[in-house]
C-alpha cells in the first residue's frame, strides 16, 4: 500500500512500527479504543517469518480477547498438549492442563497465514495499515530528543506523539536510541524448514529434548532441541533451537545440524532433503527482557524488539500479544489525559511495571533454568529421570509452558505462582 498523499495521512495519535503479532494486536486494541493509529510494516502481505508457528493456551487466549473464532469450523487445527522424546524410546505426552484462565487446546497455523489474519484484524478496527514501508530512524526533538515520529527509506516522515516499536529481533529504533541488548541475558537461536509429510495431522506438538545423527543411544548425541507441528495441509513444519548456554551456541552449522538430526528420523515420517518446500531459515531469540528500557521518552517497546521471548520454552508470540495489550492500556489512558501533560507520562511508565508484575518473577526463574539445562549432565539427568515421573512433568509442564491459575488453582499453580512473586524480576 503507498503512503502518497497529504502529510496528515501520515500522522496519528499512535505509530506502531512493525505488523507482527505484537504490532498488529497493539494496534486493534488502540484502534478499538478510538485512537487514531498507523501501522507500518516494510513487507508486503502474505510474508514469511521464521517461527515454529506453534500457538499455546497462552496464544490462544489472546486470539480469542481479540475476537477471532478459533473453532475447527472456522479452519484451525487444534492440538492437545505436547508430546516430548527423551531418553526413552516411547514418547511421553502431556496434555494442555484444564483451567480457568486458559483454553485447554493450542493451535498451529503458519506465521504466513496467522500475520495477515492479525493485520486484517488491525485493519477492520479502524487502523491505517501501509506496507512496502521500510522505517529508518526515529525523528527526535531537537532539545529534550523524545520521539516524535520516524522516517522511511524514502525520506518521508510520519509523526505521533507516541511511537511503538514492534520491530522483531532487530529492533532497529530501540537500537537506534541506545538500547542495546543486555548480554547478562538468555539468547537462543531457531532454524526451520516445512516437509511435505504423511504426519500432518498430529494431534500433539512434538518437542525432542535429544537429536542424534544416526540410531538413538547408538550414535552421536547433537547439541539442541527439536519440535516437528502437522499443519494439517500434508506439512510439517520442523526445526530446531539452540541456547546461549550451550557450548556449541555460535559455533555451530545449525542448518547442518538439522539435516543431520532429521536425516536419521523413520524413513516414512518423509522428514528428508527431497521432501523439503523451502529453504531453512534462522532466527534469534532474545529472551527475558534483553532490551531496556520499554518505555522513555514516546517510544515504547514489546515483544521481540524488548527481549520478550520466554527463556524457558521459546515462546514468543502470546507475550508479544499479551505485551500489546498491557501497551494499550497505558497509551489509550495517557490520550485520555492528554499526551504531553505529566500525567500521561505517568500512565506510559505504568506500561514497564505491568510487564514486570506479569513476567519479572517468572523470567528470572527461566535464566536460572536455561543455565542449568545448558549443562548436558544436567540436561540427561532431566530427561533420563524426570520425564517418566508423571507428577513432576504435570508440574514442569504448567512450569515452561507458564499456564497456572492466578486465582484458585491447584497446588502446582500455588507453587509457581508464589516462585514467581517471590524471585526478583528479570
Amino acid at each position: 500500500m503507498s503512503l502518497a498523499g497529504p502529510q496528515q495521512e501520515q500522522d496519528a495519535d499512535v505509530i506502531v512500527v512493525g505488523a507482527g503479532p505484537g504490532g498488529s494486536s497493539a494496534a486493534t486494541f488502540l484502534a478499538r479504543q478510538g485512537l487514531d493509529v498507523l501501522l507500518l510494516e516494510k513487507s508486503e502481505f502474505p510474508r514469511e517469518k521464521v517461527c515454529g508457528d506453534g500457538l499455546t493456551p497462552r496464544a490462544v487466549r489472546m486470539l480469542v480477547r481479540l475476537g477471532i473464532d478459533t473453532s475447527p469450523q472456522a479452519g484451525w487445527l487444534h492440538n492437545k498438549g505436547l508430546r516430548v522424546y527423551g531418553a526413552r524410546p516411547e514418547p511421553f505426552d502431556m496434555p494442555w492442563p484444564e483451567l480457568a484462565d486458559f483454553p485447554d487446546y493450542g493451535l498451529v497455523c503458519p506465521r504466513s497465514v496467522f500475520d495477515d489474519l492479525l493485520a486484517g484484524t488491525a485493519v477492520e478496527a479502524g487502523a491505517r495499515l501501509h506496507t512496502g514501508v521500510r522505517v529508518t530512524g526515529p525523528i527526535l526533538h531537537e532539545r529534550s530528543q523524545r520521539v516524535l515520529g520516524v522516517t522511511d527509506a524514502s525520506g518521508r516522515s510520519y509523526r505521533a506523539p507516541i511511537v511503538v516499536g514492534a520491530d522483531g529481533n532487530s529492533a532497529r529504533l530501540g537500537v537506534q536510541l541506545g538500547r542495546e541488548h543486555d548480554p547478562r541475558r538468555p539468547m537462543g537461536v531457531a532454524v526451520r524448514s516445512y516437509y511435505t509429510s504423511p504426519r500432518h495431522e498430529m494431534e500433539w506438538m512434538e518437542s525432542y529434548l535429544q537429536l542424534w545423527d544416526g540410531r538413538p543411544g547408538e550414535s552421536n548425541l547433537l547439541p539442541g532441541y527439536g519440535w516437528v507441528f502437522g499443519m494439517g495441509d500434508g506439512t510439517v513444519n520442523a526445526g530446531l533451537g539452540m541456547l546461549n548456554t550451550s557450548s556449541a551456541f555460535g559455533k555451530t552449522d545449525y542448518r547442518d545440524l538439522m539435516r543431520r538430526w532429521l536425516d536419521n528420523t523413520p524413513e516414512e515420517w518423509g522428514f528428508r532433503e527431497a521432501n523439503r518446500l523451502q529453504p531453512i531459515r534462522g532466527a534469534a531469540l532474545p529472551m527475558a527482557f534483553n532490551r531496556k528500557p520499554i518505555y522513555q521518552d514516546g517510544l515504547l517497546l514489546l515483544g521481540d524488539s524488548a527481549g520478550m521471548v520466554s527463556p524457558f520454552n521459546g515462546e514468543g508470540i502470546s507475550y508479544a500479544m499479551e505485551s500489546a495489550e498491557m501497551a494499550a492500556r497505558s497509551i489509550a489512558d495517557a490520550h485520555a489525559r492528554g499526551f504531553g501533560s505529566r500525567g500521561a507520562e505517568l500512565s506510559l511508565g505504568t506500561y514497564a511495571d505491568q510487564v514486570r508484575a506479569a513476567w519479572g518473577g517468572y523470567y528470572r526463574l527461566g535464566t536460572i533454568f536455561v543455565k542449568l539445562i545448558g549443562n548436558p549432565t544436567v540436561m540427561r539427568l532431566c530427561t533420563t529421570y524426570g520425564l517418566p515421573r508423571r507428577r513432576l512433568m504435570r508440574l514442569v509442564h504448567k512450569l515452561l509452558a507458564n499456564l497456572t491459575d492466578e486465582h484458585d488453582g491447584d497446588a502446582y499453580d500455588r507453587l509457581i505462582n508464589a516462585l514467581s512473586r517471590i524471585a526478583p524480576a528479570a
